[in-house]
């Protein structure tokens, strides 16, 4: 009998950069009994229109059950990319892509556009997931410096001179730090990547959760105005999982019909098309406009941040900051210098409270004193009990480092 084969090194080299996602380790703390989470991204699971659904799902599988059942093109279904295509400046629907969530895309992207060493710009911080999925391409980043109004121009134009595959930002509500991107820092975004020849991959999953009546404009209808249409230099990306639901996973990628192409060939070797009953689904709910849902969204979440942020503010140490987001799912904080956000989250498990430590979203290693808290998924008195439990752990962190 032959002995064990010793899968670590049959393993490719790029399998050693693939590893377990912070936030997924953490949402397995928080199935523990009586745990109050503020660590993943979550939807608010009773927003979710399970009825309109069922009755939709019922509907198609009545009536078109062998196109809803059956293989389809890798692009998606045509109704649902005329839909999208009709609500981007300037886009076709032969420039839509349809993916498996944009976590898909992110990965698709980086297997079209990263070669080993290849600079890669993101925003200090970005979202986790990115740097999950570009990653096992092995990059080497280039992490632009932010303030609240996004990323700041000088820092972003001493990276584009570097000559990155693209810039990676999140304008709205980003995630993790729920930062809204000025008008101006936007214009200036696209005129440098312009003016430099990169590529922007504008992440927009957040876009409709704003909590105020200001929608700026996306990076991709800015760089088609400066273009006056035609194909620009912005790959944009958004999902119906913020809005519908996430276990849909239906999402999709607009941009030069040149990236599309190639995104189409990475994706048939892939998944061969994301599930065709699910993107009929979604184009069953937002046909006849989803203005009610993302009512009932905008409200209930806009509630929950307003109680997360007063209760910050009666339960947490001073020398510890927060901002106030206009919109999205998540508040940044801040801890003192020479605090750890790893080890007040230990102490948080303690207190039966998560949250993510903030290290994770830059790819640079620094972020330490920083952390993540998602208000999206908790009811408002479990906001107030778990931001108590976590200005007790603070507390005694504090005391700790003093």
């Amino acid at each position: 009998m032959g002995s064990q084969i010793s899968w670590e090194s049959r393993f490719a080299r790029r399998a050693a950069r693939i590893t377990s996602s912070t936030i997924r380790e953490l949402l397995k703390m928080a199935q523990q009994p009586g745990m109050i989470t503020f660590s993943g991204g979550l939807p608010a699971p009773e927003l979710f229109p399970a009825e309109a659904m069922a009755q939709a799902s019922a509907r198609l599988l009545r009536e078109k059950a062998n196109q809803a059942l059956q293989y389809s093109t890798t692009e998606g279904y045509p109704a649902l990319r005329e839909w999208v295509a009709a609500r981007l400046p300037g886009t076709q629907p032969d420039q839509v892509l349809m993916v498996s969530g944009s976590q898909q895309a992110l990965d698709l992207l980086g297997k079209i556009f990263i070669d080993v060493g290849s600079p890669v710009a993101v925003e200090s911080p970005t979202y986790m997931g990115a740097l999950s999925a570009f990653n096992p391409y092995e990059p080497e980043y280039l992490s632009i410096a932010m303030d609240e109004e996004g990323m700041i121009p000088e820092a972003l134009e001493a990276v584009l001179q570097r000559g990155p595959r693209f810039v990676y930002a999140l304008p709205t509500f980003q995630n993790p730090s729920g930062r809204l991107m000025s008008l101006e820092r936007r214009r200036k975004l696209v005129e440098l990547a312009d003016k430099y020849s990169v590529p922007i991959v504008e992440d927009d999953a957040y876009a409709e959760l704003y909590y105020s009546d200001q929608k700026l404009p996306t990076l991709y209808s800015l760089d088609q105005q400066m273009r006056g249409g035609g194909e620009g230099n912005v790959i944009y990306l958004s999902t119906f999982s913020k809005t519908l639901a996430p276990g849909l996973r239906v999402a999709y990628a607009a941009g030069p019909r040149a990236v599309i192409h190639k995104l189409v060939q990475a994706k048939q070797g892939a998944d061969l098309h994301t599930g065709s009953l699910n993107q009929m689904l979604v184009y069953e709910m937002v046909k006849y406009g989803l203005e009610e849902q993302l009512s009932k969204i905008r409200q209930t979440y806009t509630a929950r941040r307003d109680v997360m942020l007063e209760a910050l503010a009666q339960h947490l140490p001073k020398g510890i900051v927060w901002n106030q987001p206009k919109g999205g799912m998540f508040i940044w904080v801040q801890l003192p210098q020479g605090m750890d956000a790893v080890s007040l989250f230990k102490k948080a498990l303690e207190q039966k409270v998560t949250f993510v430590p903030g290290q994770p979203f830059h790819a640079d290693g620094s972020g330490h004193n920083t952390l993540r808290l998602s208000f999206s998924n908790a009811e408002p008195e479990l906001i107030r009990e778990g931001i108590r439990r976590l200005g007790r752990a603070a507390e005694e962190e504090m005391e700790l480092v003093r």
